[in-house]
């Protein structure tokens, strides 16, 4: 045992994870619970003692995970339970990705849902055969609360543990087949049949009045807005870019924006874009900078523009590392309430900006005497608004009987006013992780935004973002994940290779400077070596052998489907194809295309789901490939 353990084991207030160095472990390294870091030691200790495992897998600026922590993880009689019959583990989901996807896809394939804290029970070989998302204190609604789940669980372990591990295989291998099982390839990459097909699925879903694809929640669709705009470009079809633009400025009207700080919130809890979940994830605002950029680039409406300045502006201000690169995320709570930092009182507004100021701001803002948000769990969110947009600006200087260039200049210096009053306020805490995978995408919104808007700085940005992602985590010509300061761990997931190599072309598009298409051309070749699958075409998330699998025989999963970031198989597709449009080299089309072969049939069953995908056969079919 390493003799940090030692030394903890010797600490009472302090388990296991105080020796790690992911900011949401320590989070949880002074609770009761005898935490585990995911690893052999906590199944050999399952083995040796017959215990199941609780895993519990979350991250650092996850709203209900801290609700769960506080009410159960930090609880001694919940901690008491979970000790005495189970071996408990923790894995932060961003360092630890290809753990959180089998066991989060084992939970939907239990419930039918999914969320974080995703809570797993698994046998001492790791197999899942119960699970949950968050679990309440205590009983109620007919529910159980999370101390006699522990209590009925324990029971039907000790007194059924044949049942529940007959159950535990047979969902181990529907789990296998769901993600590591691809359908045999067909005689062609989908063509423009598929893509229509998945065009038209979005526009069936699509909310005409309020934006978006679907009912509530709504979180920003951005492979669907890569999808929509790009093909906009190539067939000038109006009927592609309205749901974009729709989207685009209801979700720029709406509390989920910062309207102060910039940038976007993760999701909307409503189906209009005003109630947000609070925390501010880099992953939405970099895709969200090349979306707004684009949309700006296609009809020259400065929105757009504005819009995107201001999330390159909160990037740069709150999440910039001072080596250049960028941290991973912004938590939703402050002072142990998701909101506070980001919402208002009327009295307040009025207190900082005087009465005549305040009164047009709240105007402007939707803010009202009595709140326009409430909160169940928030008692404090009584008379507390969010600010949003109701109406246009067009409209509202009309109302208001002032010329629409003054009420900018109005709003705008109330705003800053604001902001450096809210600047004081406990502020949410920040995830220091650099990831290899998220800077990819930043890299990619700066260098296109800067582009677009010939702001040089921009590109700067996203060059300085590059070097630090190459100096530190570039080892050894094989990428790290996750880096702090200059030091840098975990082997790189296909999603760093690809999306930083796609960062790397948009910033050589951005720059022309050679060596960023060179530095992407390299990370492409060793993903190729890495993680493609020579029998079938297909690229794994994992490279063969990788560190860490062994713990668990975890599969090698090949996901086509785009989720909150897009797909690693569509997005090293779109590289491979953008390479050899750039280098000639016929191997990269040849490869994407037996790419595209190998997952056809599972982008004909989901197109929609599969919007990277559709993006790089576009590129194939757009460049006669």
């Amino acid at each position: 045992m390493p003799e940090w353990v030692h030394s903890i084991v010797k600490n009472p207030k302090q388990n296991l994870l105080a020796g790690e160095s992911s900011p949401y472990l320590l989070q949880h390294a002074s609770n009761p619970v005898d935490w585990f870091p995911w690893g052999e030691e906590a199944f050999r200790r399952a083995k040796a003692e017959g215990k199941p495992v609780f895993l519990s897998v979350g991250y650092s600026t996850c709203h209900w995970c801290h609700v769960m922590a506080r009410e159960s993880f930090a609880d001694p009689a919940t901690a008491q339970i979970l000790n005495r019959h189970f071996v408990p583990v923790k894995v932060d989901r961003e360092e630890r990705p290809e753990v959180d996807e089998i066991y989060m896809t084992a939970t939907q394939l239990l419930t039918g849902g999914g969320g974080w804290p995703n809570s797993v029970f698994l046998t001492p070989e790791g197999k899942p055969w119960f699970a949950g998302t968050y679990f309440p204190p205590a009983d109620r609604y007919g529910q159980p609360g999370f101390p006699t789940l522990l209590d009925k669980l324990a029971v039907l372990w000790r007194t059924r543990r044949g049942e529940a591990e007959a159950a535990a295989e047979q969902i181990w291998r529907e789990l296998e087949k769901t993600v590591s099982s691809p359908s045999p390839p067909a005689a062609e990459p989908p063509g423009m049949e598929t893509v229509d097909r998945g065009l038209k699925e979005l526009k069936r879903a699509f909310d005409r009045e309020r934006g978006g694809f679907g009912p509530a929640p709504k979180f920003p669709p951005h492979s669907a807005l890569r999808l929509l705009l790009a093909e906009y470009r190539a067939r000038q079809d109006p009927s592609l870019l309205e749901p974009a633009l729709v989207t685009l400025r209801a979700m720029a009207a709406g509390g989920i924006r910062d309207h102060l700080g910039g940038g976007f919130h993760r999701y909307s809890t409503d189906s209009r874009w005003f109630a947000p979940h609070f925390e501010k994830m880099l992953y939405d605002n970099a895709q969200l900078l090349s979306a707004y950029a684009e949309a700006y680039e296609l009809t020259g409406d400065v929105e757009f523009a504005r819009v995107a300045r201001e999330i390159a502006g909160w990037a740069l201000r709150e999440m910039l590392d001072p080596g250049g690169g960028f941290y991973t995320a912004l938590d939703a709570d402050s002072e142990g309430e998701e909101g506070k930092f980001y919402t208002w009182s009327r009295e307040e507004i009025l207190d900082l900006l005087g009465r005549e100021e305040g009164e047009l701001f709240c105007r402007v803002y939707g803010v009202t005497p009595e709140g326009n948000w409430r909160e169940e769990h928030s008692p404090a969110a009584e008379r507390t608004n969010i600010l949003y947009l109701p109406s246009p600006a067009n409209e509202t200087a009309r109302d208001t009987g002032l010329e629409p260039e003054e009420l900018e200049s109005r709003r705008t210096a109330a705003g800053k006013k604001l902001l450096a009053a809210r600047d004081k306020r406990v502020r949410p805490s920040r995830d220091e992780k650099i990831l290899a995978d998220l800077n990819g995408l930043m890299i990619s919104g700066l260098a296109r935004a800067g582009r677009v808007l010939g702001e040089p700085g921009l590109i700067a940005s996203a060059r300085e973002a590059a070097k630090y992602i190459l100096d530190n985590c570039w080892i050894n010509d094989r990428l790290r994940h996750a880096g702090r300061g200059k030091t840098a761990g975990g082997h790189g997931y296909l999603d760093d290779y690809a999306f930083l190599a796609a960062g790397l072309l948009d910033l050589y598009d951005a720059s022309g400077e050679e060596r960023w298409l060179s530095s992407a051309r390299a990370l492409a070749d060793v993903a190729r070596k890495l993680f493609r699958d020579p029998d079938t075409g297909t690229f794994f998330f994992t490279a063969a052998g990788r560190e860490g699998q062994e713990t668990v025989s975890l599969f090698r999963t090949c996901d086509p489907y785009d989720r909150a970031v897009p797909s690693g198989n569509g997005e090293i597709a779109l590289v491979l194809t953008r390479l050899a449009e750039l280098t000639g080299e016929g191997i990269y089309r040849e490869e994407a295309r037996n790419l595209l072969r190998a997952l056809s049939r599972r982008i004909q069953a989901a197109p929609r789901a599969a919007a990277t995908l559709l993006l790089a056969a576009l590129r194939r079919y757009h460049g006669g490939g």
